[in-house]
């Protein structure tokens, strides 16, 4: 597999889109896992936004605890954080990129962004690393 390529099962990418969909008026978030060391993501984890902001995200503290425990138990792996943005596009915001650099200061997580400005939500990924941003390609494997 590229390892420049983050590659999601069809149930995960429709579960962020749905997830972005249902947390208007306000940014959803979640984590999303896979099997291994790879980019390949087949659990979404659907978690509340404790900001209940249009402009800002921010993880609830006892959900996250909650979901690492759960992808520890299963020997899984976290592959990043996904949110969403109400009415601008699907890259990184100034707060977004602040918060990577405190969230994961490694840059070893990917970061999704699913874009609700337009009818058709867009989904982007990036990995953020001492503030450059740099677009991780994504494919939905249908299979």
């Amino acid at each position: 597999m590229n390892d420049d390529l983050l590659v999601l099962t069809a149930d995960a990418h429709q579960s962020m889109i749905a997830h972005a969909l249902a947390g208007l008026p306000h940014e959803a978030c979640g984590l999303f896992a896979g099997p291994g060391d790879g980019l390949m993501v087949d659990q979404f984890f659907a978690m509340t936004n404790a900001a209940a902001s249009r402009e800002i995200y921010v993880l609830d503290g006892n959900e996250m605890l909650e979901v690492e425990a759960q992808v520890d138990a299963d020997q899984r792996t976290l592959v990043g954080v996904m949110h969403s943005h109400t009415h601008t596009t699907a890259y990184p915001s100034p707060t977004d990129v602040a918060d990577a650099g405190r969230f994961d200061p490694f840059g070893a997580w990917i970061f999704i962004i699913v874009s609700l400005k337009h009818p058709d939500p867009s989904l982007r990924a990036y990995r953020i690393l001492d503030g450059t941003i740099t677009e991780v390609p994504v494919a939905v494997d249908q299979g």
